[in-house]
């Protein structure tokens, strides 16, 4: 293994750490309550399996996208352990939840065509497994019409995208 395949390892078990330890006691919504974690792990690996992405940056962000969203995470943390690029990506992806929830999407409508390459792939990669996994179990307290809006969201948001 070359010197900076080994170092994208490195990086790449770090970043999935530091997730891990940051979403340690949050679960999916489903009905199995899924480890949260394993969310942008899936992100991460949808990318690479499903989407050839090789990019480090672009997979570190996958992995972070939620921390500051969802965490104690702050962007200068995620700046200072994984880099200003890295940073970037997740500040692309990361909504304001001082926002209300109708609003915080209808942003990620309005600035889906404006945010980079990298962003993009990381929102439509978190966005087909957020879909995979409505499929395969409605969140606790969903009906079948709030399910329906989430996917019809979702096109909105990704056909803007031009990914």
């Amino acid at each position: 293994m070359s010197s900076q395949s080994n170092n994208n390892v490195k990086e790449i078990v770090k970043c999935t750490h530091f997730a891990a330890v940051k979403h340690r006691f949050q679960r999916r919504k489903d009905d199995e309550e899924t480890p949260y974690i394993n969310h942008p792990i899936g992100v991460a690996n949808i990318l690479i399996e499903e989407g050839g992405v090789s990019d480090l940056a672009t997979i570190q962000a996958a992995i972070l996208h939620d921390t500051v969203e969802d965490t104690d995470t702050s962007f200068a943390e995620i700046s200072e352990l994984f880099g200003r690029d890295v940073c970037e990506i997740v500040k692309e992806v990361t909504d304001d939840k001082t926002l209300p929830s109708s609003e915080r999407k209808r942003l990620q409508v309005v600035h889906a065509p404006n945010v980079s390459h990298k962003a993009k792939l990381v929102k439509l990669a978190d966005k087909l497994y957020n879909l995979r996994d409505l499929l395969r179990s409605t969140p606790t307290g969903w009906n079948e019409m709030r399910v329906q809006q989430y996917f019809e969201w979702s096109f909105q948001e990704i056909g803007r995208a031009h990914v």
